[in-house]
């Protein structure tokens, strides 16, 4: 059995193999099947595109501007996520009221608050931060739910036992730990969902910058190497940003799973 599929690491070889077979795939479709550089730019035509982006200074802050819109939609989907998911799965009187609410609100997909996000704050970093806060708020909140509902009673008894009284105590200690591999499964899916969100927001007029904007406003100009380019960024992020995030959670969370208690 392939040791690396066993311990789920990529061999860095079968990564550049994989990565080189599909460049030159893409290459022979679109000069000698396709033939048409606005239906599928080639490798070569969109490196080419890449380089004269790169010179020009636009890919930088395309690419600030985009993770700052990400950052403000996902650093308040934490803000509100976890606290309110902690209080309707600790809380039963709480979460009977809010829970109603939350059913609703839940399934109305994130581009559909654009026009509101327009509305409220108008082209601004805020108003594509807003449209992502809606579009990764709900997997963290359910997931933190459903990891403080699932903390195994006797935890609870025994946290009793040892001096955990109160509410606060019990969630500090007990509840909290247990529901940190939720917790860190929310976070990973919400920063997808943000990322996907991002894009949305930005190709449908809530930013004047962005990756997403640059998609469309290069497809009005006919530009299809250049829309390549910023698709290809965006899936290169997104990896990258995955990436983190399972580190992070790994490092933090839950070290203990690996024995790293300190």
């Amino acid at each position: 059995m392939d040791t690396n599929t066993t311990s789920g690491k990529r061999s860095p070889l079968w990564l550049a193999i994989s990565l080189a077979a599909a460049i030159i795939v893409w290459q022979i479709i679109a000069d000698f099947v396709v033939r048409n550089k606005f239906i599928l730019p080639s490798c070569s035509d969109t490196f080419a595109a890449l380089i004269q982006l790169y010179a020009g200074g636009v890919l930088w802050e395309d690419i600030w501007v985009s993770l700052m819109h990400y950052a403000i939609g996902l650093i308040l989907a934490l803000a509100v996520g976890v606290p309110l998911g902690i209080c309707i799965g600790w809380f039963d009187r709480i979460n009977q009221l809010l829970d109603p609410l939350i059913e609703i609100i839940r399934p109305i997909p994130p581009l559909a608050w654009i026009p509101f996000a327009i509305v409220w704050f108008g082209l601004t970093d805020f108003s594509a931060g807003f449209v992502i806060f809606i579009g990764s708020v709900f997997p963290i909140l359910i997931n933190t739910y459903e990891g403080f509902r699932s903390v195994p009673r006797v935890f609870v008894e025994a946290g009793r036992m040892l001096g955990c009284t109160s509410s606060i105590s019990l969630i500090r200690y007990i509840a909290l730990p247990a529901a940190l591999p939720h917790l860190a499964a929310g976070f990973r899916i919400a920063s997808g969902v943000a990322w996907m969100c991002l894009v949305a927001a930005e190709m449908f007029g809530v930013s004047r910058f962005g990756l997403g904007q640059k998609i469309w406003w290069y497809y009005n100009l006919h530009q299809m190497d250049s829309v390549l380019v910023y698709m290809l960024l965006l899936g290169f992020i997104g990896l990258f940003i995955d990436y983190l995030f399972r580190y992070s959670m790994d490092r933090t969370l839950l070290r203990w799973r690996v024995g790293e208690v300190n």
